[in-house]
C-alpha cells in the first residue's frame, strides 16, 4: 500500500552502491582518471559532485562553473560554496560570449518580437505552462514579459516563436557541454550527467546538451530521494534549501511552471504511483489531490513520455553494424 515513506531511502547503502557503480564506470569501464561535473548551484549538480568525490576521492574530481547573461547572482555563490565544502579544483568559464556570438540571445528575442514587438534592452522574459490541476490543460506554452518598468503580462505564442526560443535556448545547454568536454579530454576525465530520474523519465533536458554524459549517476533516482542524499552527503544547508528553477530564462522561473504538472515532492510520489501501478484514488489520498487530479497528472506522465522519446534516442543507422 502507497505511503509517504515509499521514497525513503537507505542512504548508506544508496552511496555505497552508486560508489561502487562509479568505480567500476569511470575507472574500469570508461578507462578515466576521474569526472567532470558542471555545476550550476541546485541540487542535483550538487549530489553528484558530492558522490563523485565520494567515490573517487576529491582529487579526482573536476568542477565548472558555466555562467551566462540570464544566470541567476546566487548560482555561483552557491556552486563556490559547494566546491570549497568538497575541497575540489574547478574553474569558471563564462558562456556569454560564446552565446552572444551564436546569435543565442537575439535569436530569442527576435522570437519575442514577434508577438511582443516592444520587446527590447532591458526587457525580461520566462515561458510558462498552464496549471494542470484545475482542469485538464493544453500543453501550450505562454510567454510572461517584464518591461523595464516592472510591469509584466502573459500572451499566448505562435508554434514558430515557441520554437525558435527553445531552439536558441537550447544553445546554452549545448554550449555549456562543449566546454564540459573540453575539460574532461584535458584532463582525460569522464563527464558526469546530473538528470534525476524524474527529469530523465520526463525527458526535461537537451538532447547533446544535458543529456549528454558518459554516466549518469542519480537517474534512478526521485527528487525526493536526491535531496535525502544530499543532507546525508553533507551539502551545504544553503543549497539543499534553495528552490529548483530552471535558471534558463530572464525571469526566474520554477520547474513545475516550465514543465513540470506539480512541484517535486508531489510530482515525485504521482510518478512513483504511476510506475507502481498505484489507483489514482488511492495515491490521491497520500499527496493530497483529488483523483481527477492525479488522474490528470498520469495522463501528463504518459503524454511527456511519448512526446520526448526522441530525448531518449541514440543515432539511427540504416542498417545494423555487426560485421565490424
Amino acid at each position: 500500500m502507497m505511503n509517504k515513506d515509499c521514497l525513503r531511502l537507505d542512504c548508506a547503502a544508496e552511496v555505497d552502491a552508486i560508489a561502487q557503480a562509479l568505480r567500476e564506470q569511470v575507472l574500469g569501464r570508461l578507462k578515466r582518471r576521474g569526472a567532470v561535473v558542471g555545476i550550476s548551484g541546485g541540487i542535483d549538480s550538487a549530489v553528484v559532485t558530492a558522490l563523485c568525490v565520494h567515490a573517487l576521492g576529491k582529487d579526482k574530481v573536476f568542477g565548472l562553473f558555466m555562467p551566462e547573461t540570464d544566470t541567476s547572482d546566487d548560482a555561483l555563490t552557491f556552486g563556490q560554496l559547494l566546491a570549497q565544502t568538497f575541497g575540489i579544483d574547478t574553474a569558471l568559464e563564462n558562456m556569454a560570449p560564446a552565446l552572444t556570438a551564436m546569435g543565442c540571445y537575439e535569436r530569442q528575442a527576435q522570437a519575442v518580437r514577434t508577438v511582443v514587438p516592444e520587446f527590447g534592452p532591458g526587457w525580461k522574459f520566462k515561458l510558462v505552462l498552464p496549471s494542470i490541476l484545475d482542469t485538464d490543460r493544453l500543453n501550450v506554452t505562454r510567454l510572461t514579459v517584464q518591461n523595464p518598468q516592472g510591469h509584466t503580462d502573459t500572451v499566448r505564442l505562435s508554434g514558430s516563436a515557441y520554437l525558435q526560443i527553445v531552439a536558441a535556448t537550447n544553445f546554452k545547454q549545448r554550449v555549456r557541454k562543449m566546454m564540459e568536454y573540453y575539460h574532461a579530454d584535458r584532463l582525460h576525465h569522464a563527464v558526469a550527467g546530473t538528470p534525476n530520474r524524474l527529469e530523465y523519465d520526463q525527458g526535461f533536458f537537451v538532447k547533446q546538451g544535458d543529456g549528454a554524459a558518459d554516466f549518469k549517476p542519480i537517474a534512478h533516482l526521485y527528487k525526493t530521494q536526491v535531496y535525502q542524499l544530499a543532507e546525508y552527503l553533507g551539502v551545504p544547508a544553503e543549497i539543499r534549501r534553495r528552490a529548483p528553477t530552471t535558471d534558463t530564462f530572464s525571469l526566474p522561473q520554477t520547474q513545475e511552471e516550465f514543465y513540470f504538472a506539480l512541484p517535486h515532492d508531489r510530482m515525485d510520489l504521482c510518478l512513483w504511483a504511476f510506475n507502481h501501478q498505484v489507483p489514482a484514488a488511492e495515491a490521491a489520498a497520500v499527496v493530497g489531490l483529488t483523483e481527477g487530479q492525479v488522474e490528470r497528472v498520469f495522463k501528463d506522465i504518459v503524454a511527456k513520455r511519448r512526446a520526448t522519446q526522441y530525448h531518449h534516442m541514440a543515432p539511427l543507422l540504416a542498417r545494423p553494424v555487426t560485421d565490424i
